[in-house]
């Protein structure tokens, strides 16, 4: 299996000691963020010589992934002056003129040194243009051709570190739910490329609100069927799927903490509270309770904040708990209607939907400066945002093309790029199953 294969990736020694230059960075979590352009050499199997097999399908892959970057601008190959096959993948050979000629700050070189197919090993290089300085390299060994994928996010997520400081997008699986019918809603996966999609749950009823555990092996989510409320809990190493029942109470909005301890608003008739539940699912304490409605809890990363709706001053807002002083605070400051709240993991953004007069919008609170920004733009409406663990992606479903589906945007806005998954798709989760986290 090439996930236990690449635990032992053999990370290239390709720099001398003493050469490493400071990689070009982008800043995407300041108020302008920079574009970077980059060019993707053709792949080799040896000096100018392309490869044409899986070399050009990992190549295909790459390019795909790279598009979901909002900062990230590819170099259209017909304008590099004497095409993309180099004599090499790294200088001398390497004639990365042309690529900074053709505007590109970076380049990737691909090398398969044994060939490009059947089971062999790539070799992917990322440069500098401007003086040659080597970012990084790695080789992946054993690799087929159902492993392209996986090599494809693996290298992007290492090249969106080095750019970022955090390759979370491309280590990221969505949960989400697709509605098929009245009472009927099934729990999918999906990377946020929209690659590895498939349906998680069977069960009779309908799913809504799933969410990751920290450590990636459970999801749960809210369940309905004809006669009851429940808790799902869908776990990884089985496959299976629990559901915790709460008699007489309904159960809204479940999410884990940092600990893997999982918070619910749960309500018998009365308004909901919140309640943090233990490792087995029972009721431990009491989070957030009074007079109103009191749902949809979020956590940063710490554990010690957390965001929910509440109806206290009459229609829903966004609030702010400290666990530790039990100090409440407004977030949302403008608009009758703020639900649906998530809570970046650094804690210092809180995304969430508000109805306006043209439907339902996507806003950010920042809790440092205080901004509010806008993010999202319709048409259509746009709901159900959830932040990646980077504090920058943003997730959201939409109606703005007619059925529901999801769509992905920053922190900063500008234009929403689909996920391509089929179905209506509701409340988009991301987690990292498998990163050790």
């Amino acid at each position: 299996m090439l996930r236990k294969i690449f635990a032992i990736v053999l990370v290239l020694l390709l720099s001398c000691a003493g050469q490493a230059m400071a990689a070009p960075r982008v800043d995407i979590y300041g108020p302008g963020q920079n574009l970077v352009n980059l060019g993707l050499a053709a792949p080799l199997t040896g000096p100018n010589s392309e490869a044409r097999g899986m070399g050009a399908e990992l190549q295909k892959l790459v390019n795909e992934n790279l598009s979901f970057l909002p900062f990230m601008r590819l170099t259209d190959p017909k304008s590099v002056l004497g095409g993309t096959v180099l004599a090499g993948v790294e200088p001398p050979a390497a004639d990365f003129n042309r690529f900074q000629l053709a505007g590109s700050d970076i380049v990737v070189t691909t090398l398969w040194p044994s060939g490009d197919s059947g089971t062999k090993t790539v070799q992917m290089r990322a440069f500098e243009t401007s003086g040659g300085a080597r970012l990084f390299g790695k080789e992946y060994p054993n690799v087929s051709a159902r492993d392209l994928p996986e090599v494809a996010d693996r290298f992007c997520a290492d090249l969106l570190e080095v750019l970022t400081g955090s390759g979370a997008f491309f280590r990221s699986t969505l949960c989400y739910v697709v509605k098929k019918g009245q009472l009927s809603a099934q729990v999918y996966l999906a990377k946020p490329t929209g690659r590895n999609c498939r349906q998680i749950t069977n069960i009779e009823g309908e799913a809504m609100s799933p969410q990751w555990s920290p450590d990636g092996r459970f999801i749960v989510f809210s369940h309905i069927d004809k006669r009851t409320h429940a808790l799902g809990v869908w776990d990884a190493r089985s496959g299976k799927v629990q559901r915790v029942r709460f008699p007489g109470d309904v159960v809204i909005g479940p999410a884990f903490m940092p600990n893997n301890k999982v918070a619910v608003a749960l309500s018998n008739g009365k308004y909901p509270a919140i309640y943090l539940l233990n490792h087995v699912f029972k009721k431990e304490r009491v989070l957030e309770d009074s007079d109103c409605i009191n749902v949809s809890p979020t956590f940063d990363k710490t554990g010690t904040k957390m965001a929910f709706t509440s109806s206290r001053l009459g229609g829903p807002q966004i609030f702010m708990k400290d666990l530790g002083s039990g100090a409440v605070t407004r977030v949302s400051q403008s608009g009758s209607y703020n639900t649906e709240a998530n809570l970046s993991a650094d804690g210092t953004l809180v995304v969430f939907s508000r109805l306006t007069a043209y439907g339902q919008r996507i806003f950010v609170q920042d809790l440092v400066t205080g901004q509010e920004t806008q993010v999202s733009f319709g048409p259509g409406s746009d709901e159900q945002p959830s932040f990646c663990a980077d504090s920058y992606f943003i997730a959201f479903s939409s109606t703005r093309e007619g059925a529901r589906g999801i769509y992905l945007t920053t922190r900063h806005g500008g234009d929403a790029k689909r996920v391509p998954v089929k179905g209506d798709c509701y409340f988009p989760r991301w987690g990292m199953p498998g990163q050790g986290k």
